[in-house]
């Protein structure tokens, strides 16, 4: 036989069982951004496991939360009112972690940042940054393109070729410069004098590399440099930083970033036969709202304006 007091307590666990919390943390950016797609992209999953998790919520409240309309979904007035409250729960416990963050003694920031950028810039100078700030701890986490601030991510490094939240505030870090590059000792190869005393070209035979990520990306050197697009022929690879390790070596030529391959040229291991011009974009480093002038936020951000010239 049951006590009485034993079925209360038993009813209200039942009475409060909520959904997963992976579950309501896909609805919500599902929610946010109006689509099943941009939602995956923003937490690193898939179409299908966006679309799995938000049917799980709804098999379990027994009620549709978005209209699919057309490749698009609307929240329903019920996913209104949960994303409603999902949003500000979320929020209730960012700030919570986000204050105990601030009072500990050993400050973690967790950084996202462009994966080539990471691995070619960021990485191999960030020792100098722990020397200065050994009491500051980096967590870096490799991410592209549109990125949700203070949803476990403190600051993020991103070129400007996308829109930001309403909100984000930028530190302006360095223009995008961007050049032909070659492995050093292949430049004569690639490169030649249309005339005496004139400047270097790209030969015909020139092999140019292209990726999947910046497909647009000898257009974009060849409007800056106000010059004709190459039509040699090319190779494609999925990556950017494939492309530049191809270059490396020896397969071609590809458009380089400076500051991506600023530490290959000084070694010798590269070359830009004809420099490099500025495209309009520029790197910003994002936060959620201005950074002071005291923490490891400030830190971070005066040694990266320090270090990017």
């Amino acid at each position: 036989m049951s006590s009485d007091t034993f079925g209360e307590f038993h009813s209200q666990i039942h009475a409060t069982r909520l959904p997963p919390l992976a579950a309501l943390r896909c609805f919500e950016a599902a929610a946010r951004l109006e689509s099943f797609s941009r939602a995956a992209d923003v937490l690193h999953l898939t179409h299908g496991a966006i679309s799995r998790a938000v049917r799980l919520i709804e098999d379990d409240l027994g009620v549709a939360l978005f209209e699919r309309r057309s490749r698009r979904v609307f929240l329903t007035e019920a996913g209104r009112k949960l994303a409603a409250a999902v949003r500000d729960g979320f929020g209730l416990v960012e700030n919570a972690v986000r204050e105990i963050r601030e009072v500990s003694q050993m400050p973690t920031l967790v950084v996202s940042c462009e994966p080539t950028l990471l691995m070619r810039w960021l990485i191999p100078r960030l020792p100098d940054f722990q020397a200065r700030h050994p009491g500051v701890s980096i967590h870096l986490v490799a991410g592209g393109g549109p990125v949700s601030l203070g949803r476990g991510i403190d600051l993020a490094i991103r070129r400007d070729d996308f829109p930001w939240p309403d909100g984000t505030h930028a530190v302006p870090l360095f223009p995008e410069r961007v050049g032909p590059v070659c492995r050093e000792d292949k430049a004569l190869a690639f490169f030649d004098v249309a005339e005496v005393g004139g400047p270097l070209r790209l030969r015909s035979d020139a092999v140019l590399l292209h990726t999947q990520t910046r497909p647009n990306a000898w257009e974009t050197w060849a409007k800056a440099a106000n010059c004709a697009v190459p039509k040699q022929r090319g190779q494609s690879f999925e990556h950017f930083y494939i492309s530049l390790q191809a270059a490396i070596a020896g397969i071609g030529v590809a458009i380089g970033p400076w500051q991506l391959v600023r530490d290959d040229i000084a070694n010798g291991i590269l070359s830009a036969p004809v420099g490099f011009v500025e495209d309009d974009s520029r790197y910003h480093l994002l936060s959620p709202s201005a950074i002071g002038e005291q923490g490891a936020s400030a830190a971070l951000r005066d040694w990266l304006l320090a270090a990017s010239i």
